[in-house]
């Protein structure tokens, strides 16, 4: 009788996002002297390279995480700090034409220590360089051992490079550099401010290489990106506000412009901002301000439900514009719901309220803003007014996100315009695609909801993959209608490593940076109820953040 199969103990893969508690875990055990990383930051690190990422999972526990990105010789040799060359930890300045394979976080979880599992992770980096015919692979390696020595009395060690020295002769036992001189990389000087939280290497770090012995270093072949071909079909709703006689009428409205998009195979459809305004017309009297929002408030588990059957249904993402909310503390956001056609619901709260929906229904912002995962990658909503602040769509596309959804409420055409304006900017200075849905015509008996304004759109960089005037597709003004267009993730791909100007890459990280609240962290469902993530495991959703300009 032949003995059962044993599973395997050990497992080494590539992370995903569903590894994303797990490994921020994992890096708070291995460092509790160093600050960690946010979620945001390693959803960055797996959607901006995912190849360069690996986890070690030991008896279905994650104790091994390394994270890597592709640069330029130039950018990955040349003098830095881990801030710069990381993109501030979100490994947003990888360059798929790089040819060296950069390595910034490599941790092993300390009671698992002995079981080689640092090596198996470099193995994998090397592999990668090698299958991608890299020149080799850099990084900054820690001297965890640096403060001690030079406070000795004996076999001291004053300066750095004197200590790299003193360890490379074994004068001084340094356990990390020790494994990565062991694991054939050479110390090429001293990267002096490295990490100014690492007071242990005083702030230092060795700037190690290897170098891939199956490349000729003096004739390299160029990495050049290919013009592939990765399209994603965007429809845009332009809503017309009409009088409902109640909630299954309203639907009824909403369901024919999906039933439509999906009829083209569209990927996304998006509503405008504050759609469900239109409710309020089936209410015997005009409500004021506030009653308005109570009482809309009161519609959100059954809009959520009935939007999560049909992108489940259709066989579409749908951006739900965005509804007011009462949240669990009593105060009212303005809050999108994204329902995928995988059934999974996030949710996505305004940040910055406007002047108007402040003072006329008593609306504040949201905390947090965070890339949301689909089936055609990582996209990120602001919420109309939202769209006018540049760090917030900065921070989504350093979590990944290429596409970037504003559902937007504007009156006049001067409001419009704003949104309009910020929206392009937002495309160009982050190489992508920015879309655009807002409401047209009047609510009567609906208060603040007198008039709209809109041209629905989709824009686009400005380079030549792109159409001439940045606009992939646009709709006529004020009238009801659905705009559909393809749009090619892979262009944006090209665009950021090898366009005429390259706005993501030549950042000026040792000047300024985005440092996001880190007290914030994400928070529950607007309700409280779980939600379905993208991996289908029930969690309380994220980041809410939704808006109107």
């Amino acid at each position: 009788m032949t003995e059962p199969r044993r599973r395997a103990r050990l497992e080494i893969r590539q992370a995903k996002l569903k590894d994303v508690r797990a490994i921020g875990d994992l890096v708070r055990r291995a460092y509790a002297d160093l600050p960690a990383y946010t979620q945001g930051e390693i959803r960055g690190q797996i959607n901006n390279y995912a190849d360069g990422c690996f986890i070690a999972k030991l008896d279905g526990k994650i104790v091994g995480y390394c994270a890597s990105m592709r640069l330029d010789e130039i950018v990955a040799l040349a003098d830095h700090s881990w801030d710069e060359v990381t993109g501030n930890g979100f490994g947003s300045r990888h360059d798929p034409t790089g040819d060296w394979l950069y390595g910034y976080e490599m941790c092993v979880d300390p009671g698992v220590r002995g079981t080689r599992l640092g090596r198996r992770l470099y193995e994998e980096r090397r592999a990668l360089a090698e299958r991608l015919d890299l020149k080799g692979i850099v990084f900054g390696g820690r001297m965890p051992g640096l403060a001690k020595a030079m406070r000795r009395k004996t076999n001291r060690a004053d300066t750095p490079e004197e200590y790299l020295q003193k360890v490379i002769d074994t004068k001084i036992h340094d356990p990390v550099l020790r494994f990565q001189l062991a694991n054939g990389f050479e110390p090429h000087g001293i990267l002096h401010n490295y990490l100014p939280e690492d007071k242990q290497s005083k702030a230092n770090a060795v700037r190690m290489i290897w170098r891939n012995p199956y490349v000729d270093i003096d004739s390299p072949p160029k990495h050049r990106l290919p013009r592939d071909v990765e399209g994603v079909r965007i429809a845009t709703c332009q809503l017309q506000a009409r009088a409902v006689t109640g909630f299954d009428e309203f639907m009824k409205h909403i369901e024919y412009f999906v039933d439509v998009a999906a009829d083209y195979e569209s990927d996304f459809i998006v509503f405008p901002e504050l759609f469900t305004l239109m409710l309020l017309s089936a209410e015997e009297k005009e409500q004021s301000p506030l009653e308005s929002i109570e009482l809309l408030s009161k519609y959100t588990p059954r809009i959520r439900q009935r939007l999560s059957e049909m992108a489940l249904s259709y066989n579409i993402n749908i951006i739900g514009g965005s509804h007011p909310t009462r949240m669990p503390d009593g105060d009212i956001h303005n809050v999108a719901y994204v329902c995928l056609r995988d059934g999974s619901v996030h949710a996505q709260e305004k940040i910055h309220p406007t002047p108007n929906e402040a003072y006329w229904w008593n609306i504040k912002g949201g905390d947090s803003i965070d890339a949301i995962p689909t089936d055609c990658g990582p996209i990120g909503i602001l919420i109309c007014y939202d769209s006018e602040f540049p760090e917030l769509a900065r921070r989504l596309v350093d979590e990944g996100a290429r596409i970037i959804f504003v559902p937007f409420c504007t009156d006049s055409r001067q409001g419009y315009m704003r949104v309009r304006y910020c929206a392009q900017a937002r495309a160009i200075e982050n190489q992508c695609y920015v879309v655009m849905s807002g409401n047209v015509g009047n609510l009567p008996n609906v208060a603040n909801m007198d008039i709209q304004y809109a041209q629905s759109c989709i824009l686009t960089p400005c380079d030549f993959p792109f159409a001439r005037d940045g606009i992939a597709a646009e709709a006529s003004e004020n009238v009801e209608t659905l705009t559909i267009s393809d749009v090619n993730l892979a262009d944006l791909s090209w665009a950021r490593a090898e366009g005429t100007v390259q706005n993501l890459h030549d950042r000026r990280f040792d000047l300024y940076r985005i440092e996001w609240d880190k007290r914030v962290g994400n928070i529950s469902d607007p309700l409280g109820l779980p939600i379905e993530d993208h991996e289908g495991a029930a969690k309380p959703i994220g980041p809410p953040t939704a808006g109107g300009g």
